[in-house]
């Protein structure tokens, strides 16, 4: 008999499930998932008796971390759900001890991106809310043991151990968007976590119909497109998806989002050598940049081991078309800026997933 995961689960949710339980039980357990405990033994204002209750009748996570790779400031896991499917979600430490969790919301992806290692998986499943918000649980269990997260004592009094949220690992958020919003509604809840909108980005292709819906009707948390290129017919044959959202309608979507209390737009550049970097795609970068509030995100490509584009393996830009790419942005009045390359010793940063 299977038994209940309690991790992925808002207050109020969680307060059903252990009924008859009375409600403060529920808040403790609660803030002991929050501090990121990984047993039930760990909850040590809980009474032994009942913490064996707890373990005989439900779980702290329905997925298992099977392994976990570390380099010098980003943590990798590969965690294996209820079903048997896999997902990876990562943990980044900005150098600062500030710490980022990136999240997947798909088992696989649909996208098909050509220079991403998890478009080569196909797709397999959406995750639900409990499995993609039980992702940033499991990252502070294991982001509590780390010893630099535990010289945060002082840090941790006030606030949470993770400090921002990136909705960018394994899968296209916006196609399971219901499950999306309702992960980053338990995230926000202010009676919970209270995780600030302000400081979850999700990253997306730009699936259209999802982008309207959530200009109408949120959350507005920060939005970043990953655009590759502004050439519709490149982008197209890069990122395939993309061929049923041209760019006109996608940025009707982000300009739409902004009038309704979106903020401020970050244009994702995944810099493919030789292939996006041309003066034509710095032009139409700027064009469609054009009325919105964004800035330019440069990725430049991490390698991944078999990935084509027509018949020739992809490659890093080099750091001449690195710079040349950035100083055309910036004397087009573009504020640019670089992602930082953390994680390719794990195969965890930007499309090395998988």
């Amino acid at each position: 008999m299977e038994t209940q995961s309690l991790a992925g689960l808002g207050p109020a949710e969680l307060e059903k499930v252990i009924s008859p339980l009375p409600r403060f039980r529920a808040v403790q357990i609660y803030k002991w998932i929050i501090k990121g405990v990984s047993d039930f033994e760990q909850m040590t204002d809980i009474p032994n008796s009942l913490r064996t209750e707890l373990k005989d009748h439900f779980r702290l996570f329905s997925g298992s971390v099977v392994s976990c790779h570390e380099d010098a400031d980003t943590m990798k896991t590969a965690i294996v759900m209820e079903d048997g499917q896999k997902i990876e979600a990562v943990l980044l430490n900005d150098g600062k001890n500030r710490l980022t969790a990136c999240l997947s919301t798909q088992c696989g992806c649909p996208a098909g991106c050509v220079f991403c290692k998890t478009g080569t998986l196909g797709f397999k499943r959406n995750l639900n809310s409990n499995e993609i918000v039980e992702q940033f649980f499991l990252l502070t269990s294991l982001a509590a043991a780390n010893e630099k997260a535990q010289k945060k004592e002082e840090h941790l009094k006030e606030k949470h151990i993770i400090d921002n949220i990136v909705i960018m690992g394994m899968g296209e958020p916006l196609l399971n968007l219901e499950q999306l919003r309702k992960a980053i509604s338990i995230l926000n809840d202010p009676s919970g976590l209270n995780f600030s909108r302000r400081r979850i980005t999700v990253s997306t292709c730009g699936i259209c119909s999802s982008m309207f819906d959530i200009a109408e009707n949120g959350p507005f948390v920060r939005l970043a497109l990953s655009l590759t290129t502004a050439d519709e017919i490149l982008r197209q044959k890069l990122m395939p998806v993309t061929a049923a959202n041209p760019l006109q309608k996608v940025k009707e979507a982000l300009s739409l989002f902004q009038h309704n209390g979106g903020g401020r737009i970050t244009l994702e550049i995944p810099l493919l050598g030789g292939i996006n970097t041309r003066d034509q795609d710095v032009v139409l970068i700027a064009r469609f940049a054009e009325g919105i509030d964004s800035v330019i995100n440069i990725i430049p490509w991490n390698p991944v081991e078999g990935l084509e584009f027509e018949g020739n393996v992809l490659h890093e830009p080099s750091k001449k078309e690195i710079v040349e790419f950035i100083k055309k942005l910036e004397n087009l009045g573009l504020k640019v800026t670089t992602r930082l390359r953390k994680g390719r010793g794990v195969l965890g940063a930007c499309g090395q997933l998988g």
